[in-house]
């Protein structure tokens, strides 16, 4: 992470992770739909509009910024740590209320990074970490708090399943300094 906001992660590094992510958001999106399939309908269409924004706002830019790093998607293999997030959020997604704090974990820990990242002055980086520091991540970090406040989830197992989640996303960070 601090190699990003220093723009001095190498381009198989940055391939890597930008990969990674790209498998990641495809999972997102199951996970998504597994939700909304079993959410009250005051969050129906909520969890929809997610689904519909992975899929046609943030996975297009994704790959644009991918394109610029020369990112192979369509050979991307699921890494270790990603292949332990996705099953572990798609497996969580099985129960309404802990799936929606597993997505939480994630989606807050990113909102609150991206609101304290430094912007680098490489360009290729900068638009990067900016996609990080978009005010509506927070927004929406705020509005799934909210649903995950109207769900009832056994306070134990809320925690530990936002801790876990987050233990996941920092894990994904974690990108090998000899990346394939």
């Amino acid at each position: 992470m601090r190699a990003l906001m220093r723009g001095t992660l190498t381009d198989a590094q940055a391939r890597y992770w930008l990969e990674q992510d790209y498998l990641y958001l495809l999972e997102e999106i199951r996970v998504l739909a597994r939700l909304a399939w079993q959410a009250p309908p005051s969050h129906r269409a909520d969890l929809i509009d997610l689904a519909w924004n992975v899929i046609h706002e943030e996975l297009p830019k994704h790959i644009a910024m991918c394109e610029r790093f020369g990112a192979e998607l369509a050979r991307a293999v699921k890494g270790p740590a990603t292949s332990a997030y996705t099953a572990w959020l798609l497996d969580k997604a099985a129960h309404y209320g802990v799936g929606m704090v597993a997505l939480l974990s994630g989606l807050w820990g990113y909102s609150t990074l991206g609101q304290q990242m430094t912007v680098p002055s490489e360009a290729r980086f900068k638009d990067w970490v900016e996609s990080y520091r978009d005010p509506a991540f927070p927004a929406l970090a705020r509005r799934y708090a909210d649903m995950v406040d109207e769900v009832t989830v056994e306070p134990r197992i809320a925690t530990a399943t936002f801790l876990e989640g987050m233990h996941h996303a920092l894990a994904f960070w974690d990108i090998p300094q000899t990346a394939p």
